[in-house]
Protein backbone atom coordinates (compact mmCIF):
# COMPACT_ATOMS: atom_id res chain seq x y z
CA UNK A 1 0.00 0.00 0.00
CA UNK A 2 1.11 3.72 -1.25
CA UNK A 3 0.91 6.70 0.75
CA UNK A 4 1.10 9.43 -1.86
CA UNK A 5 0.94 13.31 -1.55
CA UNK A 6 -0.03 14.93 -4.59
CA UNK A 7 0.57 18.71 -5.24
CA UNK A 8 -1.16 20.83 -7.21
CA UNK A 9 -4.00 17.73 -6.94
CA UNK A 10 -6.85 20.59 -7.12
CA UNK A 11 -5.75 21.21 -10.56
CA UNK A 12 -6.69 19.93 -13.98
CA UNK A 13 -4.18 16.71 -14.40
CA UNK A 14 -3.88 16.34 -10.83
CA UNK A 15 -7.64 15.79 -10.34
CA UNK A 16 -7.78 13.49 -12.49
CA UNK A 17 -4.94 11.44 -11.73
CA UNK A 18 -6.69 11.24 -7.92
CA UNK A 19 -9.47 10.30 -9.28
CA UNK A 20 -7.13 7.66 -11.75
CA UNK A 21 -5.49 6.36 -8.60
CA UNK A 22 -8.51 6.04 -6.21
CA UNK A 23 -10.13 3.81 -8.73
CA UNK A 24 -7.12 2.00 -9.39
CA UNK A 25 -5.94 1.21 -5.96
CA UNK A 26 -8.43 1.58 -3.20
CA UNK A 27 -6.51 0.51 -0.34
CA UNK A 28 -4.12 3.46 -0.79
CA UNK A 29 -4.20 6.80 0.77
CA UNK A 30 -3.96 10.09 -1.32
CA UNK A 31 -3.33 13.41 0.48
CA UNK A 32 -3.52 16.20 -1.84
CA UNK A 33 -1.79 19.67 -1.08
CA UNK A 34 -3.12 22.71 -3.27
CA UNK A 35 -2.80 26.27 -2.55
CA UNK A 36 -5.95 26.67 -4.75
CA UNK A 37 -4.97 29.37 -6.71
CA UNK A 38 -6.77 30.43 -9.80
CA UNK A 39 -6.23 27.06 -11.70
CA UNK A 40 -6.95 24.67 -8.57
CA UNK A 41 -10.90 24.31 -7.51
CA UNK A 42 -11.17 21.90 -4.48
CA UNK A 43 -14.97 21.30 -6.25
CA UNK A 44 -13.42 19.13 -8.03
CA UNK A 45 -12.48 16.94 -5.90
CA UNK A 46 -16.18 16.46 -4.58
CA UNK A 47 -16.51 13.20 -5.08
CA UNK A 48 -13.27 12.00 -3.67
CA UNK A 49 -13.53 14.07 -0.74
CA UNK A 50 -16.14 11.39 0.11
CA UNK A 51 -13.52 8.77 0.26
CA UNK A 52 -12.09 7.78 3.76
CA UNK A 53 -8.58 7.11 1.91
CA UNK A 54 -8.19 11.10 0.75
CA UNK A 55 -7.42 13.94 2.79
CA UNK A 56 -7.33 17.67 1.37
CA UNK A 57 -4.46 19.96 2.42
CA UNK A 58 -4.92 23.81 1.99
CA UNK A 59 -1.63 24.98 1.75
CA UNK A 60 1.12 25.78 -0.50
CA UNK A 61 4.36 23.63 -1.65
CA UNK A 62 6.59 26.77 -0.77
CA UNK A 63 6.18 25.95 3.23
CA UNK A 64 8.63 23.14 4.15
CA UNK A 65 7.63 22.96 7.36
CA UNK A 66 3.78 22.19 6.49
CA UNK A 67 5.39 19.73 3.60
CA UNK A 68 7.79 17.87 6.42
CA UNK A 69 4.73 17.61 8.66
CA UNK A 70 2.50 16.15 5.81
CA UNK A 71 5.89 13.14 5.23
CA UNK A 72 5.34 12.58 8.52
CA UNK A 73 2.05 12.75 9.85
CA UNK A 74 0.91 10.69 6.42
CA UNK A 75 3.69 8.93 6.37
CA UNK A 76 3.88 9.65 2.92
CA UNK A 77 6.34 7.20 0.84
CA UNK A 78 5.35 8.94 -2.88
CA UNK A 79 5.09 12.59 -4.16
CA UNK A 80 3.48 12.65 -7.02
CA UNK A 81 3.99 16.75 -8.17
CA UNK A 82 1.62 18.59 -10.52
CA UNK A 83 2.08 21.62 -8.20
CA UNK A 84 3.04 24.71 -11.37
CA UNK A 85 1.83 27.79 -13.39
CA UNK A 86 1.52 26.79 -16.48
CA UNK A 87 0.06 28.95 -18.85
CA UNK A 88 2.72 30.47 -21.27
CA UNK A 89 0.35 33.68 -21.86
CA UNK A 90 0.43 34.48 -18.15
CA UNK A 91 4.30 33.33 -18.09
CA UNK A 92 5.26 36.09 -20.79
CA UNK A 93 3.17 39.02 -18.72
CA UNK A 94 4.02 37.86 -15.02
CA UNK A 95 7.24 35.36 -14.97
CA UNK A 96 7.59 36.01 -11.07
CA UNK A 97 4.99 33.83 -9.94
CA UNK A 98 6.56 30.87 -12.51
CA UNK A 99 10.12 31.34 -10.95
CA UNK A 100 8.33 31.28 -7.83
CA UNK A 101 6.31 28.22 -8.11
CA UNK A 102 8.02 26.17 -10.60
CA UNK A 103 11.80 26.48 -9.49
CA UNK A 104 11.45 27.87 -5.58
CA UNK A 105 8.31 25.38 -4.71
CA UNK A 106 10.19 22.84 -6.70
CA UNK A 107 13.34 23.18 -4.50
CA UNK A 108 11.13 23.37 -1.19
CA UNK A 109 9.56 20.05 -1.71
CA UNK A 110 12.64 18.32 -2.71
CA UNK A 111 14.24 19.67 0.61
CA UNK A 112 11.51 18.64 2.65
CA UNK A 113 11.66 15.03 0.40
CA UNK A 114 15.59 14.93 1.62
CA UNK A 115 14.97 16.14 5.51
CA UNK A 116 12.33 13.68 5.62
CA UNK A 117 13.38 10.39 3.82
CA UNK A 118 16.92 10.55 3.40
CA UNK A 119 18.13 11.90 6.67
CA UNK A 120 15.63 10.09 8.00
CA UNK A 121 16.55 6.63 6.69
CA UNK A 122 13.28 5.66 4.52
CA UNK A 123 14.69 3.59 1.76
CA UNK A 124 11.65 2.77 -0.27
CA UNK A 125 10.68 6.18 -1.77
CA UNK A 126 9.52 8.05 -4.53
CA UNK A 127 9.75 11.30 -6.05
CA UNK A 128 8.35 12.22 -9.40
CA UNK A 129 8.00 15.17 -10.59
CA UNK A 130 5.76 16.21 -13.49
CA UNK A 131 7.63 18.47 -16.79
CA UNK A 132 6.58 19.37 -20.05
CA UNK A 133 7.54 18.83 -23.32
CA UNK A 134 8.12 22.81 -23.61
CA UNK A 135 11.59 22.63 -22.19
CA UNK A 136 12.86 21.04 -25.74
CA UNK A 137 12.38 24.48 -27.34
CA UNK A 138 10.30 23.82 -30.89
CA UNK A 139 10.21 21.79 -33.97
CA UNK A 140 11.01 22.33 -37.27
CA UNK A 141 7.84 20.40 -39.47
CA UNK A 142 10.55 17.68 -40.63
CA UNK A 143 12.29 17.45 -37.40
CA UNK A 144 11.87 13.91 -35.32
CA UNK A 145 9.77 14.29 -32.30
CA UNK A 146 11.61 15.19 -29.03
CA UNK A 147 13.33 11.97 -26.90
CA UNK A 148 14.47 11.63 -23.58
CA UNK A 149 18.08 12.94 -25.52
CA UNK A 150 16.83 15.70 -26.80
CA UNK A 151 18.80 19.28 -25.26
CA UNK A 152 16.71 21.58 -23.39
CA UNK A 153 16.31 24.70 -25.52
CA UNK A 154 12.99 26.66 -23.37
CA UNK A 155 11.93 29.18 -25.24
CA UNK A 156 9.52 30.66 -22.50
CA UNK A 157 9.55 31.80 -19.07
CA UNK A 158 7.39 28.99 -18.16
CA UNK A 159 9.24 26.77 -20.08
CA UNK A 160 12.70 27.77 -18.48
CA UNK A 161 11.14 27.45 -14.74
CA UNK A 162 10.03 23.76 -15.65
CA UNK A 163 13.38 23.01 -16.92
CA UNK A 164 15.03 24.67 -14.07
CA UNK A 165 12.83 22.44 -12.29
CA UNK A 166 13.68 19.34 -13.83
CA UNK A 167 16.96 19.81 -13.29
CA UNK A 168 16.76 20.53 -10.20
CA UNK A 169 14.89 16.93 -9.38
CA UNK A 170 18.09 15.24 -10.92
CA UNK A 171 20.47 17.05 -8.89
CA UNK A 172 18.45 15.72 -5.69
CA UNK A 173 18.85 12.34 -7.12
CA UNK A 174 22.47 12.77 -8.24
CA UNK A 175 23.74 14.51 -5.38
CA UNK A 176 21.69 13.47 -2.17
CA UNK A 177 20.48 9.45 -3.46
CA UNK A 178 16.70 10.37 -3.71
CA UNK A 179 14.66 8.40 -5.29
CA UNK A 180 13.72 10.58 -8.21
CA UNK A 181 11.49 10.02 -11.91
CA UNK A 182 10.24 12.61 -14.12
CA UNK A 183 7.99 12.71 -17.30
CA UNK A 184 7.84 15.44 -20.00
CA UNK A 185 4.34 15.04 -21.20
CA UNK A 186 2.46 16.76 -24.18
CA UNK A 187 -0.83 19.03 -24.31
CA UNK A 188 -3.47 17.08 -21.99
CA UNK A 189 -6.85 17.68 -22.54
CA UNK A 190 -10.02 16.45 -20.69
CA UNK A 191 -12.46 17.19 -17.81
CA UNK A 192 -11.51 19.74 -15.34
CA UNK A 193 -9.25 21.75 -17.44
CA UNK A 194 -9.48 25.35 -16.20
CA UNK A 195 -10.68 27.62 -19.33
CA UNK A 196 -7.92 29.76 -20.47
CA UNK A 197 -6.75 26.48 -22.25
CA UNK A 198 -7.22 26.19 -25.79
CA UNK A 199 -9.75 23.43 -26.10
CA UNK A 200 -12.17 24.20 -23.39
CA UNK A 201 -11.40 27.96 -24.24
CA UNK A 202 -12.89 27.00 -27.94
CA UNK A 203 -15.94 25.05 -26.45
CA UNK A 204 -16.65 27.98 -24.23
CA UNK A 205 -16.52 30.83 -26.68
CA UNK A 206 -18.61 28.53 -29.22
CA UNK A 207 -21.33 28.18 -26.69
CA UNK A 208 -21.66 31.66 -25.76
CA UNK A 209 -21.05 33.07 -29.18
CA UNK A 210 -18.25 34.43 -28.46
CA UNK A 211 -15.16 35.11 -31.30
CA UNK A 212 -13.28 32.08 -31.13
CA UNK A 213 -8.92 34.11 -30.87
CA UNK A 214 -6.42 31.78 -33.26
CA UNK A 215 -2.72 33.25 -33.00
CA UNK A 216 -1.13 33.67 -36.15
CA UNK A 217 -1.96 31.33 -38.72
CA UNK A 218 -3.32 29.12 -36.48
CA UNK A 219 -0.62 26.36 -37.80
CA UNK A 220 1.08 26.02 -35.02
CA UNK A 221 1.34 22.12 -33.79
CA UNK A 222 1.10 20.32 -30.58
CA UNK A 223 1.23 16.31 -29.90
CA UNK A 224 -2.16 16.20 -27.44
CA UNK A 225 -2.81 13.82 -24.90
CA UNK A 226 -5.68 12.59 -23.41
CA UNK A 227 -5.34 13.32 -19.29
CA UNK A 228 -6.15 9.37 -18.16
CA UNK A 229 -4.00 8.17 -20.47
CA UNK A 230 -1.22 10.39 -18.71
CA UNK A 231 -2.05 9.27 -15.90
CA UNK A 232 -1.87 5.68 -17.09
CA UNK A 233 2.20 6.69 -18.13
CA UNK A 234 2.64 7.96 -14.51
CA UNK A 235 1.34 4.92 -13.20
CA UNK A 236 3.61 2.57 -15.19
CA UNK A 237 6.45 5.01 -14.02
CA UNK A 238 5.99 4.84 -10.61
CA UNK A 239 5.65 0.87 -10.75
CA UNK A 240 8.29 -0.05 -13.21
CA UNK A 241 10.49 3.70 -14.00
CA UNK A 242 14.13 3.26 -13.64
CA UNK A 243 15.15 5.39 -10.80
CA UNK A 244 16.84 8.65 -12.23
CA UNK A 245 15.35 8.33 -14.98
CA UNK A 246 13.00 10.52 -17.02
CA UNK A 247 9.85 9.23 -19.79
CA UNK A 248 8.43 11.35 -22.21
CA UNK A 249 4.52 10.87 -22.48
CA UNK A 250 3.07 11.49 -25.79
CA UNK A 251 -0.06 10.57 -27.88
CA UNK A 252 1.21 10.20 -31.07
CA UNK A 253 -1.54 12.41 -32.45
CA UNK A 254 -0.03 15.79 -33.94
CA UNK A 255 -2.74 18.06 -34.68
CA UNK A 256 -2.35 21.88 -36.10
CA UNK A 257 -4.30 24.33 -33.37
CA UNK A 258 -6.48 25.64 -36.55
CA UNK A 259 -7.43 22.22 -37.16
CA UNK A 260 -8.27 21.50 -33.55
CA UNK A 261 -10.94 24.71 -33.12
CA UNK A 262 -12.19 23.55 -36.36
CA UNK A 263 -12.94 20.08 -34.87
CA UNK A 264 -14.56 20.92 -32.10
CA UNK A 265 -16.89 23.66 -33.98
CA UNK A 266 -18.25 20.25 -36.64
CA UNK A 267 -18.60 18.23 -33.52
CA UNK A 268 -20.48 20.81 -31.27
CA UNK A 269 -22.67 21.54 -34.33
CA UNK A 270 -23.42 18.32 -34.85
CA UNK A 271 -24.32 17.91 -31.36
CA UNK A 272 -26.23 20.68 -31.58
CA UNK A 273 -28.17 19.08 -34.38
CA UNK A 274 -28.68 15.54 -32.68
CA UNK A 275 -29.66 17.24 -28.59
CA UNK A 276 -32.62 19.23 -29.08
CA UNK A 277 -32.10 21.12 -25.83
CA UNK A 278 -28.83 22.68 -26.34
CA UNK A 279 -30.66 25.28 -28.61
CA UNK A 280 -32.70 26.58 -24.97
CA UNK A 281 -29.53 26.07 -22.69
CA UNK A 282 -26.85 28.00 -24.95
CA UNK A 283 -29.01 30.28 -27.50
CA UNK A 284 -26.07 32.61 -28.40
CA UNK A 285 -24.43 29.69 -30.16
CA UNK A 286 -24.36 30.20 -33.69
CA UNK A 287 -25.50 26.43 -34.23
CA UNK A 288 -28.85 27.58 -32.22
CA UNK A 289 -29.15 30.23 -34.89
CA UNK A 290 -28.84 27.94 -37.97
CA UNK A 291 -24.82 29.30 -38.50
CA UNK A 292 -21.46 27.18 -38.25
CA UNK A 293 -19.55 27.94 -34.75
CA UNK A 294 -16.54 28.38 -37.72
CA UNK A 295 -18.18 31.70 -38.25
CA UNK A 296 -16.44 32.89 -34.68
CA UNK A 297 -13.19 31.93 -36.01
CA UNK A 298 -10.75 35.49 -35.64
CA UNK A 299 -6.99 35.48 -36.31
CA UNK A 300 -5.25 37.65 -33.70
CA UNK A 301 -1.41 38.75 -33.22
CA UNK A 302 0.58 35.96 -32.63
CA UNK A 303 2.41 35.55 -28.82
CA UNK A 304 6.12 36.47 -28.59
CA UNK A 305 8.37 33.40 -28.78
CA UNK A 306 5.15 31.16 -29.93
CA UNK A 307 7.09 27.43 -30.93
CA UNK A 308 5.89 26.28 -33.80
CA UNK A 309 5.37 22.77 -33.61
CA UNK A 310 6.43 20.12 -30.31
CA UNK A 311 6.16 16.18 -30.64
CA UNK A 312 6.66 13.85 -28.44
CA UNK A 313 8.77 10.36 -29.30
CA UNK A 314 6.84 7.90 -26.41
CA UNK A 315 9.51 4.89 -27.68
CA UNK A 316 11.49 4.51 -24.52
CA UNK A 317 8.28 4.22 -21.88
CA UNK A 318 6.27 2.24 -24.62
CA UNK A 319 9.06 -0.18 -24.98
CA UNK A 320 10.57 -0.08 -21.44
CA UNK A 321 7.13 -0.11 -19.52
CA UNK A 322 4.43 -1.16 -22.31
CA UNK A 323 2.73 2.41 -22.65
CA UNK A 324 0.15 2.85 -25.12
CA UNK A 325 -2.19 5.52 -25.06
CA UNK A 326 -5.85 3.67 -24.68
CA UNK A 327 -7.70 7.20 -26.63
CA UNK A 328 -7.11 8.01 -30.20
CA UNK A 329 -8.19 12.12 -30.39
CA UNK A 330 -11.19 11.25 -31.93
CA UNK A 331 -12.42 9.43 -29.27
CA UNK A 332 -10.81 11.47 -26.39
CA UNK A 333 -12.05 14.74 -27.82
CA UNK A 334 -15.74 13.72 -27.79
CA UNK A 335 -15.40 12.74 -24.70
CA UNK A 336 -14.18 16.17 -23.44
CA UNK A 337 -16.84 17.84 -25.18
CA UNK A 338 -19.75 15.83 -23.74
CA UNK A 339 -18.15 15.92 -20.50
CA UNK A 340 -18.48 19.74 -20.36
CA UNK A 341 -21.63 19.73 -21.98
CA UNK A 342 -22.92 17.94 -18.99
CA UNK A 343 -20.94 19.78 -16.39
CA UNK A 344 -22.00 23.16 -17.37
CA UNK A 345 -21.14 24.42 -14.04
CA UNK A 346 -17.73 23.96 -15.30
Amino acid sequence: MKHLLVTGGAGFIGTNFVYYWLKKYPEDQVVVLDALTYAGNRQNLTQAEKNPKFKFIHGNILGQELVESLLVIHKIDTIVHFAAESHVDRSILGPDEFINTNIVGTHTLLKAAKNIWIDGKLQNHRFHHISTDEVYGSLKPDDPPFSEKTAYRPNSPYASSKAASDHLVRAYHKTYGLLTTISNCSNNYGPFQFPEKLIPLTLTHILYGRPLPVYGDGRQIRDWLYVDDHCLGIDLILAAGEIGQTYNIGGNNEWANLDIVKLICDILDERFKQDPSLPGRYPDCPSSKGRHPQTLITHVTDRPGHDRRYAIDAGKISTDLGYSPQESFETGIKKTIDWYLVNPHW
